[in-house]
This record gives C-alpha cells, structure tokens and sequence, in this order.
C-alpha cells in the first residue's frame, strides 16, 4: 500500500495534474518533530463536549478490537490496559500539539495484513513517521491526497464485515434501532454528536427495557421438594406465608413496575408474613429501598411482617445506613450465604413460628 500512494503521488507531477491536491494543502509539514507547548485552558468549555465524545469513540474502538483481534498466542488483551495506554498517548500528544488518537481497526488490520507480530510494529511504525518527517517533510507533503483517499476506502472496505453487522441486526430490536440512527446521525451531523446520540440512545432504551424486564412470581415450599413457581396472590393471604422472588433488574426505573406486582395489603391480610428473596441484588436504589419501606410500613398497619432474604452484605449496610434494618428488625433480615436455600429454609421457619404465636394470642 505505501508503494501505490508512492507511485500514485509520483504520477502527478510527471503528469502535469496541477490541479491535483496535495498533503501540504492541507496542512504545513515542517521538517522538525513538534516542541512542547501547554494547552490553552481557554479552549476547555469549546473542547469538552467534542473531547467526551472521542473518548466514547476511543474506549469503544479499543475494546472492540482488543476482543476481535487476539494476540498471536492467542489470549486476548487486557482492554483496562489499553485504555490506559490510551489515555497516557492522548495527554502526551496534547502536550506536543498533537491530535488525541485511539484504537483502530483499519490502521490494526493494515498492520497486521503487513506481516505485524506484536505491539512492537506500533513502535517501529512511529519511529519510522518521525523519521520520514525529519527528513524528508517536503517529500511527505507531496503525497497525492487521492491516493490517501484510496488507501482508506481500500481499508474501509476490508473492514466492512457484513457478518457481523447482520449479527447485531439479529441481537433484537433495540440494536437495530440503535445501529440505524447513529448509521443516520453520523452522515447527517459531525461524528462526536453522532457518537454521544447513539450512546445516549443506547443508554436510554436499556433503561426502558429493563424496567418493563421486572417480573415478581411466588414461590410455594413443600417440605422435601422443590419449590414451585406459581402467580402472585392479589392480596396477602392473612394468616400465612407468602414467598416473593423478583426477575430482573431493580434499580430505580424498575422500582413502579416492582410495585404494581406486589400483592395488594388489605383488611383482609392481618397476621401475614411476606417473605421477598433477594438474593443476587449488590444494591439497592434509594426509590427501590423507598419501596420496600412503605411495604413494610403497610404490613405493620395489619399486624403482618416483611422478611428479606438473601441479602448481600452490602445491601445489608445499606439498610442498616437508611435505618431500614431497625425498622424492618434484624431478625427479619436473613443474609446470603453458599447454601443456597439455607436463608430461606430458616425465614420460613421464623415466618410460620412468628404467625403461630399471634394466632395463640388471638
């Protein structure tokens, strides 16, 4: 490729094509390495949002190709060491009046079908540029820009692996929709705007589609059997233990679609424990935990009682630093442990003692 962009560039002058553009039309070449220089803090607000959206592209870019493209041994690279490697360059090329640059899989799939064996060829690569452009800069600037142009169509078109764009197609209709408008948005806009929609669009239907992915199901324990699944009650049933085991993610667009799935608390549900698993939760939002609170609250207006089970340590210091764990009681609160079905084998057995003893006092 570099001996077709010379002979490309080489025609132009013995053609006479005067009207062919050239590198040093676009910009001065000098035949120096730059110096250091600081950055205008001026140009911060102007830059942030542009330097935001090559970040994305740069973090995105650098663990999708450290996961497409392994090392010759064949282990995959670490991707939290390349976005420091990352980061380290674009702060070392700001102070040399350099350009911010990432991760990519043309430049990678132009070196590796070049014959490179490892992160060494990079290096050589950069020496060698630093070299060319000491020496020989007006040579440099003399390439033909269609020739560049054709050496990265040439490289776009190798890296256009319709397999693998048919493959996120076939993910599910968040995907496509994602896909479909950043394709739009980065032909009809600057690629940093382009970038910061399809991630924030990204982010905003796995919102959506995670809160409405909540499913609450009762489960019913016979002793020496598995426990089975079966609907919710619509109410409480007063008098008796009802196990509660939610599906999916509860953070805080969840937490209505959580509550419209519990069973209603009426006049009719006194001296009921409610028994909900948690186990698997890390953390708790403040709207989920806001939640669990008028819950409970709501069973204690009949004489009934919320048990949590499988509870995490960290959610546990959760409860314990909103004061959820005194008003819930610690006794109620059965942490998680290896065994599983140990916690909730233990709250049945709290659950059944505590309503035999409220319905000895009736």
């Amino acid at each position: 490729m570099v001996v077709a962009i010379f002979f490309a560039s080489l025609i132009v002058p013995l053609a006479g094509a005067e009207q062919v553009a050239l590198a040093r039309y676009v910009a001065d070449i000098p035949n120096s390495l730059p110096t250091p220089m600081l950055p205008s803090l001026a140009l911060v607000p102007v830059l942030l949002i542009p330097a935001l959206s090559l970040a994305f592209v740069g973090l995105v870019q650098g663990a999708g190709i450290s996961a497409s493209v392994p090392n010759p041994d064949g282990s995959t690279p670490d991707a939290s060491g390349d976005f420091v490697g990352q980061g380290v360059a674009g702060i070392v090329a700001g102070l040399f009046q350099g350009m911010p640059v990432a991760s990519s899989m043309s430049a990678t799939s132009l070196v590796i079908a070049a014959g490179a064996r490892s992160r060494l060829a990079n290096i050589f690569a950069g020496v060698v540029i630093a070299l060319s452009i000491v020496f020989f800069g007006r040579l440099v600037g003399a390439i033909a820009m269609p020739a560049l142009a054709g050496l990265l169509i040439v490289i776009g078109f190798r890296t256009f692996k319709l397999s693998q764009m048919t493959g996120v197609w076939k993910t599910g209709l968040t995907q496509q929709i994602v896909m479909l408008l950043t394709f739009i948005a980065c032909l009809l806009m600057p690629l940093q705007y382009a970038v910061l929609i399809g991630v924030g669009l990204a982010v905003l239907l796995y919102v959506i589609q995670q809160s409405n992915r909540v499913q609450v199901v009762a489960w019913r324990v016979e002793p020496g059997q598995y426990p089975l699944e079966v609907e919710p009650p619509k109410e409480v049933p007063g008098g008796q233990v009802t196990i509660l085991v939610p599906y999916g993610s509860l953070f805080f667009a969840a937490a209505p679609v959580f509550n419209e799935q519990l069973p209603m608390v009426t006049e009719n549900s006194r001296h009921a424990v409610v028994i909900l698993r948690l186990r698997g939760e890390t953390e708790l939002g403040s709207t989920f935990l806001d939640v669990l609170s008028r819950y409970s609250q709501a069973l204690r207006s009949q004489e009934s009682l919320l048990m949590l089970v499988g509870v995490a340590p960290s959610v546990r210091r959760q409860l314990e630093r909103t004061g959820m764990l005194r008003s819930l009681g610690r006794e109620n609160v059965f942490l998680s442990d290896s065994l599983v079905g140990q916690g909730l084998e233990e709250a049945v057995d709290a659950a059944e003692a505590w309503i035999a003893a409220r319905s000895v006092g009736t």
